[in-house]
């Protein structure tokens, strides 16, 4: 647990901060409320230790403010004055405990497993209220429920490997082409593994600058970098327990590397401008369309990093190496989007069903999705035909921008996002990419999460 003392003799603080790291949880001091008040405004703690006197202060007033703006938050109150009615007093204004100074370890551990429950309990009722909002967004969320049966035997092999693999807590690196659904099996991962109703929490790696990135996986501290105007948690904090989802980790810049190596081997990190060392237990899932053994022989990924991560290696395979799942998905996605609009269709013709086939789908099922919700909008008669699909002469079915000409009724955005995202289809890396483009990788990052249809 991150927890806050708040005491005016240093030598209480000390001997306390001692006491709770000794167990295995992480202490901060604060000598006086406007102190305490000042880290709690940026950091979210588990447990506050409060002392009823502070010096001329009154550690209720504290306590009373508390309650209203951390309501959840428990609160041991301790203090060398102990009397009957102060207990009584901070029990009413809703103190989780009452501790008598002087006191000893055992007093604390008694504490910390009375708090660890009640906290335990909190984040049950939590999980259900997740579950529930969860299963409302599947409702109506805007695309169909994920199907994991297969008749293509290579995909058949490769979903026996993760599933088998969810229960333990082994690195898992998924391969494969844009589109093949890597992101949507390592949440299928999650949900067959024993922290199923613990956190599931993506960092996507080519979003963000460097130091950005950094922050955003390991958390910083106020200071730490212009704009780090208060201390701030990462995602790993965040799936602290649960699994931490690293989309297209080939593009993690080799900077922060040694520092994700260390989380998978020793389970600790820092945050961003702090020397504290961190513990976390996390399930590292990876994916990337990259291939990352090339990417260590270029000297772009480090191998002990590869290695550390390719534990449990799978490869989705393209949509057009499946044909029966094919046929499978697109029925998939024309009774869905049928419902949705309320259209009575019955599938594709047989020839609807040869255009199909016939298309590579270098988009694979993302691709798909889209022409086909396309294809159920537009189609004229209950079959959809070839010539409700979009052109198969088009490189790309999902982008109806894709004919991008010069001089033609298209906003200089619409060019800019065709432009860049051609540019980054026939490059091997963001850096390349980026040079051609004439703009340093950080503005392509930004450009690249702002333009929504780049890969």
């Amino acid at each position: 647990m991150d927890i806050l003392v708040v005491d005016d003799e240093q030598s209480i603080r000390d001997a306390t901060i001692t006491a709770l790291e000794v167990e295995g949880h992480y202490a901060e001091p604060a000598a006086n409320i406007k102190s305490a008040e000042m880290r709690l405004k940026e950091v979210e703690y588990d447990l506050v230790f409060l002392d009823l006197r502070l010096g001329d202060e009154d550690g209720l007033t504290l306590l009373e403010s508390l309650q209203k703006s951390h309501p959840r938050l428990p609160v041991v109150i301790f203090t060398a004055y102990a009397s009957v009615d102060t207990a009584i007093k901070a029990t009413q204004l809703g103190a989780f405990d009452y501790l008598e100074k002087p006191f000893t370890p055992d007093q604390i551990r008694a504490i910390l497993a009375k708090v660890r429950k009640q906290i335990n309990t909190q984040k049950e009722i939590v999980t259900l209220e997740t579950k529930v909002n969860d299963l409302k967004t599947q409702v109506i969320a805007n695309s169909p429920e994920p199907r994991f049966e297969s008749e293509d035997p290579i995909m058949q092999k490769e979903l026996s490997t993760l599933f088998r693999a969810a229960p333990t807590s082994a690195s898992i690196l998924i391969l494969g082409e844009s589109g093949t659904g890597k992101s949507v099996v390592a949440r299928a991962v999650h949900d067959r593994s024993s922290v199923a109703d613990k956190p599931f929490v993506t960092v996507s790696c080519p979003s963000l600058s460097k130091e950005l990135l950094e922050s955003e996986l390991f958390g910083h501290v106020k200071g730490a970098f212009t704009g780090a105007v208060k201390d701030a948690w990462g995602k790993v904090h965040a799936a602290n327990g649960g699994t931490l989802f690293l989309d297209e980790i080939g593009e993690l810049p080799m900077e922060i590397q040694p520092k994700l190596l260390r989380l998978l081997q020793e389970r600790e990190y820092e945050r961003l401008g702090e020397n504290k060392t961190r513990s976390a237990n996390v399930r590292v899932i990876a994916a990337t369309n990259k291939n990352l053994m090339q990417s260590v022989e270029d000297g772009e990924f480090r191998e002990d990093l590869f290695y550390r991560l390719n534990v449990i290696s799978v490869e989705m395979p393209p949509l057009r190496s499946r044909l029966k799942d094919l046929e499978c998905f697109a029925n998939s996605y024309v009774d869905y989007f049928a419902k949705q609009i309320g259209r009575p269709l019955s599938g594709f013709s047989k020839k609807g069903l040869e255009a199909l086939k016939a298309h590579p789908w270098p988009g694979n099922l993302r691709e798909l999705r889209n022409s086909v919700e396309r294809a159920v909008i537009l189609c004229a008669d209950k079959l959809i035909e070839p010539a409700d699909l979009p052109s198969p002469a088009d490189a790309s079915l999902t982008s109806p921008k894709h004919d991008a000409i010069l001089g033609s009724d298209l906003t200089l955005e619409e060019l800019e996002a065709e432009h860049i995202k051609r540019v980054i289809e026939r490059t091997n890396s963001l850096q390349k990419a980026a040079e051609i483009l004439g703009i340093d990788k950080t503005t392509l990052y930004r450009k690249r999460k702002r333009y929504d249809n780049l890969d």
